[in-house]
């Protein structure tokens, strides 16, 4: 095997401060692992919504202003070179409120045959 044929693009990179911890049971089923890249322009809001699963985010242009009960206040801001872990069900917004668009690295950890995102809040812990 040639070595030096093989070459490897760090896309984007964000800092967490505290230990990461990802688990998600896809039972039988197994897991579905989906990388995305992101772009929201300024003023655009994904809608409040769901995971089943969960997901690591990593900024990687512009500010992510994130909407959650589970933040102190409502709301936390996330700016180029942060990075976010979220949890399964909770509900939650992102809008870009900053003047540039707002780009975003998304990988997705969602359990086999659930979708992605859920907009029916019903299906998500509130």
């Amino acid at each position: 095997m040639k070595r030096d044929t093989i070459r490897a693009l760090d896309i984007v990179e964000g800092r967490q401060d505290e230990p990461i911890e990802l688990a998600v049971d896809g039972g039988a089923d197994g897991v579905k692992v989906t990388h995305r890249r992101i772009t929201l322009a300024p003023g655009v809001g994904t809608g409040r919504h769901c995971h089943h699963g969960q997901l690591l985010v990593v900024v990687e242009q512009g500010e992510l202003t994130h909407y959650a009960d589970a933040y102190h206040g409502g709301v936390h801001v996330y700016r180029a070179g942060d990075s976010v872990v979220e949890d399964p069900r909770y509900v939650h917004e992102t809008v870009n409120e900053g003047s540039e668009g707002l780009v975003v690295m998304v990988t997705h950890f969602t359990p086999e045959g659930m979708p992605t995102e859920e907009t029916d809040l019903a299906k998500c812990e509130q």
